[in-house]
C-alpha cells in the first residue's frame, strides 16, 4: 500500500493529501489508518482524520493552525471555507 496522504504528528487531527483524491476514494494514511473521502480533496490540502466539532482546534504538524467553523466528519476536506485560520500560526 502506497500512502496517498500523510499525518505528520500523532496529535494531528488532519492529514495532507499527497495527490488529488476524489470523493469516495480510499485515503491510505498508514498501515493502520485508511478512511474514505466524503468530498474531493485537492493535492496538498488537508483532510479530517477524526470527527472535529465546531469550535474545536485543527491540529497539523502537532500545532494548532485554526478552529473548525462547523462540525467536520472523517474524510471532509479542510480549507478556508470551514476553518478559521489562527493568524499567529501563519
Amino acid at each position: 500500500m502506497k500512502p496517498n496522504a500523510i499525518r505528520i504528528d500523532p496529535e494531528d487531527n488532519v492529514a495532507m493529501a499527497l495527490e488529488d483524491i476524489k470523493k469516495g476514494e480510499t485515503i491510505d494514511i498508514s498501515e493502520e489508518m485508511s478512511i474514505t473521502a466524503i468530498t474531493d480533496i485537492p493535492f496538498s490540502h488537508k483532510v479530517a482524520i477524526k470527527e472535529i466539532r465546531a469550535g474545536s482546534d485543527i491540529v497539523k504538524f502537532g500545532e494548532i493552525i485554526g478552529e473548525a467553523k462547523e462540525d467536520l466528519k472523517v474524510g471532509d476536506w479542510i480549507h478556508t471555507h470551514n476553518i478559521i485560520i489562527d493568524e499567529e500560526q501563519l
